[in-house]
């Protein structure tokens, strides 16, 4: 496994040196001509950072509210801030009118305000664990469940959602900040994701790359236009309930009945582009395993395992199984990454701490680096943030949040959050460091970690509400420490200032805090959120409820059977792991994700059937066209997601004026 690890990050750091030295040379004369700090941060880019950030705000809702899986989109969301700002300045100049040249230090700057935007709709809870207070949730875990308490809920509410969001986001931009140095030179983290977006940046704004954006420029419009074209086409279509192509019978009746169907979401084929075509195997393994065999299995056992009397929405019938068959396959990889993750962040730490070349000047001034490595770290350690204002920053906004939260939720004690804020910063340093080495945010399964944790501790009456507010607290502050180290590194290698990243985050962070609960409220008020039968199912809000309330009262809260058949799956997804890992590679890469398995339990097989359309998409077009292919499916990804989200706005503003689509297609048997 060791092996394994160590290969893998040595192809990181390989791609790395390769593209940086290929797109982001250093020219001595671009050092002189960087921009200050304040300069890098503009009106243009923040006014394209809001667009972008709102765009992808309800993207990410519409994913969070239908199966919670979400793609990384920071690559496309760099694409969208070069578009954006070409295109503007490209007017400009058709008008006559003189603007400022647009640089790799701006579009870093819109990349990674957007991002922050749009992060907070992807880790606020939305889909999981503030949804999860709701009364519909309460009333699916089911009402007469043990350790479900009826006082146990707390409807959604812009005021308080946005307050929460607001106390617990900003800690997390402060936790790591006096140690980004270390993170980023001395270590020499990769961090894949965020170094792959500064090989894109980089690439746009050399005259090669110039040629080649305008062809991703132009994919992306051309495919952007499809999408919301056909989604809107396809609203005409859907006038009431299972109706439209969304529930078009592909592969006949009773496939559909069974989730088998293609549904034609641009959304998820673009999706399915950008993940790799081991995840979008693993959902559709997933389906076929949940769906295919085993729910029919289940459903001919009624009568035997559950009383026939039960609706199949109870959580001690066939959902019961669903949902924790899920959570003991999700709970089983995300253990299993987690103990690794933290095996390799201390034997790495160990190996640096004991090297006997490691000096106090370190790597930063070491005479025998290559040069533009030098004049990188000179761009990066001359705009110092004061370790002060990070400390009293994280001190101050902790007050705070010790302060508000008890009072949005009595449940959870003041003295559990000053536990919490104690501990986050290792936490945070241990996710960080773990995500750079492997490119795994494993922040959920340490907010899983607290909401188990805080669940027990404080009883039947409040654990459910403490363990799932405690599970929030946590998961935001590791995560947006995380996140932002990401974008420090896309700093380091585009020249960027870390004080300009750091205030683009903050700027972005703020916005996401009004953003993502209005996106929120956008579907929450249109649509049927959380209605199992519905398309926006919201199936980790179950899944986390149920989660607190298996920490409250332990495996009484299983339905019968359903022990044994979770141990089962959680030692599958633990063997799968440890196949992957011991495994020669040739064997390892086709062994199947279990965490992305477990989507398809609770939702459905037809988005699975989406995203291996999309994989399909990019295996055909590398094999005849890899090149081509190589460039343009990020763009034509993001041209897919971004036309069908958008189409989210006016459909939900029709819905919200009961305007209904004049057609109602559907099928049935003749």
């Amino acid at each position: 496994m060791g092996n394994t690890r160590k290969d893998e990050t040595m192809e990181i750091e390989n791609f790395e040196r390769e593209n940086v030295e290929q797109n982001g040379v250093v020219d001595p004369l671009e050092m002189n001509r960087i921009p200050p700090w304040k300069k890098q941060i503009t009106t243009r880019g923040l006014v394209a950072s809001v667009v972008i950030g709102i765009m992808y705000s309800v993207i990410v809702q519409k994913l969070n509210l239908t199966t919670g899986l979400i793609p990384n989109l920071n690559v496309s969301a760099a694409l969208l801030a070069f578009v954006f700002v070409k295109t503007w300045t490209t007017l400009l100049s058709k008008a006559g009118i003189v603007s400022t040249p647009f640089t790799r230090q701006e579009n870093t700057v819109i990349q990674t305000c957007a991002v922050a935007c749009y992060s907070i709709a992807v880790g606020g809870g939305f889909g999981s664990y503030l949804l999860g207070l709701n009364r519909k949730t309460y009333e699916l875990a089911g009402v007469d469940t043990e350790g479900n308490t009826p006082g146990s809920t707390k409807e959604p509410q812009l005021g308080w959602m946005t307050g929460f969001l607001f106390v617990t986001s900003f800690v997390g931009l402060l936790a790591l900040v006096p140690l980004r140095k270390i993170m980023i030179i001395d270590y020499k983290l990769a961090y894949p994701s965020g170094t792959a977006t500064a090989v894109l940046i980089n690439g746009f704004h050399t005259p090669k790359g110039d040629k080649m954006a305008k062809k991703q420029v132009h994919g992306f419009m051309k495919y952007f236009s499809f999408s919301f074209l056909w989604a809107g086409f396809q609203w005409f279509y859907a006038g009431g309930e299972q109706c439209g192509f969304v529930q078009f019978p592909t592969f006949g009746l009773k496939a559909w009945k069974n989730t088998f169907y293609f549904d034609f979401s641009m959304t998820y084929i673009g999706a399915g582009m950008i993940c790799s075509h081991l995840v979008n195997l693993s959902l559709l393994l997933g389906a076929v395993l949940s769906w295919g065999i085993m729910w029919p299995i289940l459903k001919g056992l009624k009568g035997e395992w559950f009383p026939a009397t039960l609706s199949e929405s109870s959580m001690k019938s066939v959902n019961g199984y669903k949902v924790f068959i899920s959570i003991s396959l999700i709970l089983g990889d995300g253990l299993y990454n987690f103990l690794k993750i933290l095996y390799f962040t201390g034997s790495s730490m160990h190996t640096r701490l004991n090297r006997k070349d490691l000096t106090k000047d370190d790597i930063s001034i070491d005479p025998n680096q290559p040069l533009d490595d030098r004049r990188r770290n000179e761009v990066f350690i001359r705009d110092k943030i004061p370790i002060w204002v990070a400390c009293v920053g994280y001190i101050l906004f902790s007050i705070i949040s010790i302060v508000v939260i008890p009072l949005m939720f009595p449940q959870l004690k003041w003295y559990y959050v000053v536990v919490a804020y104690i501990l986050a910063p290792s936490l945070s340093f241990c996710n960080a460091y773990g995500a750079g080495l492997t490119d795994m945010n494993m922040a959920y399964n340490y907010g899983k970690v607290a909401l188990f944790v805080l669940a027990a501790v404080t009883g039947k009456n409040d654990g459910v509400v403490a363990g799932l507010v405690g599970c929030g607290l946590i998961k935001s502050i590791v995560s947006i420490s995380s996140d932002l180290m990401h974008d420090l590194k896309t700093g380091h290698l585009t020249l960027t200032s870390p004080r300009s990243m750091i205030v683009s985050q903050a700027i972005g962070t703020a916005i996401g805090c009004v953003v993502a609960p209005l996106t929120f409220f956008l579907f929450y008020k249109a649509f049927d959120v959380g209605n199992p039968n519905g398309q926006y199912k919201a199936p980790y809000a179950i899944i986390y409820r149920n989660m607190a309330i298996l920490g409250v009262e332990g495996f009484s809260a299983l339905p019968q059977h359903c022990l044994q058949i979770c141990y089962g799956f959680f030692g599958f997804a633990v063997a799968a792991n440890l196949l992957r890992d011991l495994a020669p590679k040739k064997i390892g890469k086709y062994v199947p994700l279990p965490m992305a398995m477990a989507v398809p339990f609770l939702v459905g097989a037809y988005f699975a059937i989406d995203m291996c359309v999309g994989s399909l998409i990019v295996f055909v077009w590398h094999k005849l066209k890899h090149n081509k292919a190589s460039l343009m499916v990020p763009a034509v990804a993001s041209g897919l997601i971004c036309g069908d989200g958008l189409w989210i706005l006016p459909s939900s503003i029709l819905a919200l004026a009961k305007v209904r689509p004049p057609i109602c297609m559907n099928f049935s048997p003749t």
